[in-house]
């Protein structure tokens, strides 16, 4: 049978609808670019759909070259899998003639493979971006050791067992995928379809070897791999690669002459690799495990890893240790703490360090060029901050959290990848990046501090589950919070699921010169409105109880506002430098007004204040000049004259 071609198949799914049977209520997800969004290998290409009524996503495969028995070979698969509860393994449901295709071939209608769609990244990946962290590939070792125990217990095979037809969650849970040769009871007496993946295959092994122990040396090895270079990274780079390991074919063949081999016997100290190398031995003489227990491959889990702070101490400063750029780092090299005046040009972070403290590149206008390691974890507050002459950065698949401002203001910069490891983005983390033409939030985001992304308008794709983005707002994932507001609209209204308008969700919106809040919004956050210097007039709905901090500072031209007789708190410099603001009216239901909550509003002439406000807080009223002096004197009378002296 002849098959289209990836970009026949492509078209097809453009218009899924039309051209999928019992699959036409799936839709096909877009990448950034617009196209349904897809991974080719060998035999196959993969697309990730949708069901847009449930939500969920799956993998829809698509074959291009012809497996003899295929159909049966799945139904088989299928039968075998369906009452497997397990995270190692997905569902499988193979569709004859499911997909018409517009090609050259004989055929109109061809085959599809239906799977779960699995997040995260394949096994090759992950080890590629992460294998100099130690914790990461124990944690990796041990993870692999508990699914090796599970297969092995199991009355199938998967029978292609390496790494790329691994995937690593984003939690870390390890799911297989691609079962083309795997093999079920239903199957015993059968050929083999595959002899497996050569460099993690037994070199003995032929299409006769067909039942569940063929998996056995595959796991072995890898098992034994991950454990070395859990303890000795560099010997990754020295013997292997991350879609190979430590072993090739030519290695299996006389171990007595294996580089590879002789080197990890100088790891035997450490007891579990000596377990592994054994039943590795063992595996490579028989070609598989039955002689041994499962259990074998039963790890100690790794401990949890030190938190180091991304606070930079005087003390810490102190006692710091030098490269030889002048760059400070922590005694145990562990945390890059400051560069010095001098640094410039291209500069390489040190093999090992975890965190990047916060400010620690602050205002270095001449660095053009920075390399992370993928050792670090950590981007702490600010740490790029005003690094005006950055082009572009590469931030490694070891990197979980980026902190508040941590790129900001680098004007130069437009480029830079978000790695599906991180799980938290801070605040501000890419503010007045005016240069940075698109961002991507990937799926592994659960976690958004405040609006990334104030003074930004560039095009933001979002990957991950836990927000919501439409018409260039950013939502929570039940759009009751409204995070980020980018688009360029002088007119907007909030949708009434919001009911809290976000830690400066519209700041730097300059465009915007009106918004209409939905009674149920109950929460203004902090900054929330800070910098919008064209909103001219706001309507704060009585569903509102607090207006938080720096809420509309410097909105320039708002003139008036109406405080409803909801808000409890008005907090601190909620209205500082709103200098067209000429009159307020205070609700009796305020009780307090916080420090500079007015300041600057030099253009206010009429303010009443209650007899429910029992605290004004410092500078409350600061530069306010226009104030009357009758005003002014009340105002002393009641809370002293510290809520108008800075």
């Amino acid at each position: 049978m002849q098959y289209p071609l990836i970009s026949e198949y492509l078209a097809a799914i453009r218009e899924a609808n039309d051209n999928l049977d019992k699959l036409s209520h799936l839709v096909p997800v877009l990448d950034k670019y617009g196209e349904p969004y897809r991974s080719s290998g060998a035999f196959a290409v993969v697309f990730k759909m949708k069901d847009e009524h449930t939500g969920k996503c799956y993998a829809l495969k698509c074959f291009t070259e012809e497996q003899e028995g295929r159909a049966e070979a799945y139904r088989q698969i299928a039968e075998e899998l369906e009452f497997v509860d397990s995270p190692y393994i997905t569902s499988v449901k193979y569709l004859e003639k499911e997909l018409f295709v517009d090609s050259n071939c004989e055929d109109e209608e061809f085959p599809v493979l239906l799977m779960d769609w699995i997040e995260g990244e394949t096994m090759e990946t992950y080890i590629a971006a992460n294998y100099t962290d130690t914790h990461a590939m124990s944690m990796l070792c041990y993870r692999f050791c508990k699914m090796a125990a599970w297969l092995r217990s199991q009355s199938f095979a998967h029978g292609d067992i390496k790494p790329d037809n691994i995937m690593v969650r984003p939690d870390g849970t390890l799911t297989l995928v691609d079962y083309d040769g795997m093999f079920v009871p239903a199957m015993k007496g059968q050929k083999s379809p595959t002899v497996g993946t050569k460099d993690f295959s037994h070199p003995l092994r032929t299409i006769d070897d067909f039942d569940e122990t063929i998996d056995d040396f595959a796991l072995a090895s890898i098992a034994l791999s991950l454990k070395a270079i859990s303890l000795n990274p560099s010997l990754l780079d020295e013997y292997g690669a991350s879609d190979r390991l430590l072993f090739s074919a030519a290695d299996y063949i006389d171990l007595s002459k294996s580089k590879t081999f002789t080197a990890l016997q100088g790891l035997l100290a450490d007891e579990e690799a000596r377990t592994l190398m054994s039943m590795f031995l063992l595996a490579s003489a028989k070609k598989n495990l039955s002689m041994c227990s499962f259990r074998l491959f039963g790890l100690q889990k790794p401990k949890e890893e030190e938190v180091w702070s991304t606070e930079v101490t005087d003390e810490d400063l102190k006692n710091a240790v030098e490269d030889e750029f002048g760059v400070k780092y922590s005694k145990d090299w562990k945390r890059l703490l400051r560069k010095p005046k001098s640094l410039r040009g291209k500069y390489s972070i040190r093999k090992g360090v975890k965190v990047i403290g916060n400010g620690a590149f602050f205002w270095c206008e001449s660095l053009t060029s920075i390399n992370i390691p993928n050792s670090v974890t950590t981007i702490g507050n600010g740490a790029f901050s005003r690094c005006s002459s950055l082009i572009s950065i590469n931030i490694p698949n070891s990197v979980t959290t980026i902190g508040n401002g941590a790129f900001s203001r680098c004007s130069s910069l437009i480029s830079i990848n978000i790695p599906n490891s991180v799980t938290t983005i801070g605040r501000g983390a890419f503010s007045r990046c005016n240069s940075l033409t698109s961002i991507t939030i990937p799926n592994s985001v659960v976690t958004i501090i405040g609006n990334p992304f104030y003074f930004w308008y560039g095009n933001l794709y979002n990957e991950s589950k836990a927000f919501i983005y439409e018409d260039h707002v950013l939502f929570n994932k039940n759009k009751t919070t409204l995070i980020a507001y980018i688009a360029r609209e002088k007119n907007y209204t909030i949708p009434n699921s919001v009911t809290t308008i976000g830690e400066g969700a519209f700041k730097g919106c300059h465009f915007l010169t009106s918004i209409k809040i939905p009674n149920s919004v109950t929460t203004i956050g902090e900054g929330a409105f800070n910098g919008c210097y064209s909103l001219t007039s706001i309507n704060i709905p009585n569903s509102v109880t607090t207006i938080g901090k720096l809420a509309f500072n410097g909105c320039y031209s708002l003139t008036s506002i109406n405080i409803p007789n909801s808000v409890t708190t008005i907090e601190n410099r909620a209205f500082i430098d709103c200098k067209s603001l000429t009159s307020i009216n205070i609700p009796n239901s305020v009780t307090t007004i916080g420090e500079s909550a007015f300041a600057c509003c030099r253009s206010l002439i009429r303010i009443n204040i209650p007899n429910s406000v029992t605290t004004i807080g410092k500078c409350a009223f600061y530069s306010c000049r226009r104030l009357p002096s009758h005003i002014k004197s009340d105002i002393r009378q009641r809370f002293g004259e510290e809520v108008f002296e800075l």
